[in-house]
């Protein structure tokens, strides 16, 4: 633009290649093209850059990372060294990968009892006959349906990431004090109903929040579900005696199925609330912050709950499970 002003202003070519820095070949480029298709030929970028000898091996190298995903880039350097003989810099090898529709994510992790074929199965068959029509009655507002675990909130620092200067410390708290929570959290309106303590969990703790579910429901007629995971505290005759006295139903997760227990999305909502990159100089400030999470999130956080904690529970069938 610059140099077809400077034309237009009578300038010679000498001129205005000395002034803008151009060979006079360039500049007639410039008028040409503006001849030719005015102001919007000039905006069109002609330059199509050169195509990477990588490219070649594309193939190659995406069927060897796809079973041999790399940990570093220097990693994937070497072996694409070693695959195809062309020694290219950390940047370089850094676009190609992106090029290949790689990026570097966190790896998942699954009980190592999960990944059998025929334990997906058996969950897939539980969510199809146990979990999904038990959730559309509770939808449909005829039963009231609850997902049941403890969690163990210890008395340390979570470290966490966050935007900051410079590197932040935080004091760690000594010994290894535990807040237990028992919570029942409710399938559709995402109410927390819990029984806590600070020295453990057991059967006796359980029926407390049986005892609180059948409160939470007097008065309703109306079918009462509660899912939960098999822990023997929870699964002792005991327990489902005292279920069935209230006419509470129990229903069982197969064995190693936290994906199916929705609860499990809650606790690490509540950690990353009012955990991760928090200090609390005591135990009972540590508590106080869990206690009103716990109880106040549902109001609070309504529109973060509504799209944790929808009924699209994870499914391990289509997963690529690696053992590299």
């Amino acid at each position: 633009m610059e140099a077809l002003y400077l034309k237009a202003k009578g300038l010679k070519h000498g001129e205005i290649c000395r002034l803008c820095g151009i060979s006079k070949t360039t500049l007639v480029t410039y008028v040409t093209q503006y001849q030719a298709g005015g102001i919007e030929q000039l905006k069109q970028l002609g330059y199509k850059g050169k195509t990477s000898e990588l490219d070649a091996y594309a193939e190659l190298l995406k069927a060897y990372f796809t079973e041999h995903p790399p940990v570093t880039i220097a990693e994937a350097q070497h072996v694409i060294e070693q695959q195809t003989g062309l020694k290219r810099s950390p940047t370089q090898v850094r676009e190609f990968l992106l090029r290949l529709g790689m990026k570097c994510r966190k790896v998942g992790h699954v009980p190592g009892k999960a990944a059998d074929p025929d334990h997906i199965e058996e969950q897939e068959q539980f969510q199809q006959n146990e979990m999904e029509p038990r959730l559309e009655e509770a939808r449909a507002g005829t039963r009231n349906v609850y997902f049941m675990d403890a969690a163990h909130f210890v008395f340390r620092v979570y470290v966490g990431c966050i935007w900051c200067f410079e590197r932040l410390f935080i004091p760690s708290p000594s010994g290894r004090k535990r807040f237990n929570v028992l919570g029942a959290l409710d399938a559709v309106t995402h109410e927390l109903i819990t029984v806590t303590n600070d020295t453990y969990i057991n059967s006796l703790s359980v029926c407390k929040m049986l005892d609180k579910i059948a409160e939470a429901n007097r008065g309703l007629d109306i079918a009462i579900t509660v899912f939960l995971d098999n822990v023997r505290y929870q699964k002792c005759l005991f327990v489902q005696e005292y279920a069935a006295m209230y006419g509470i139903e129990l229903v069982f997760l197969p064995s190693y199925s936290p994906n199916l227990n929705l609860i499990e999305r809650y606790w690490k909502f509540v950690k990353k609330q009012c955990l991760y990159s928090k200090y609390y100089a005591d135990f009972a400030q540590f508590t106080q912050a869990i206690q009103s999470c716990l109880t106040t999130s549902h109001q609070t956080c309504k529109e973060q709950l509504a799209s944790l904690l929808t009924w699209n529970f994870q499914s391990f069938k289509k997963v690529h499970i690696s053992t590299v």
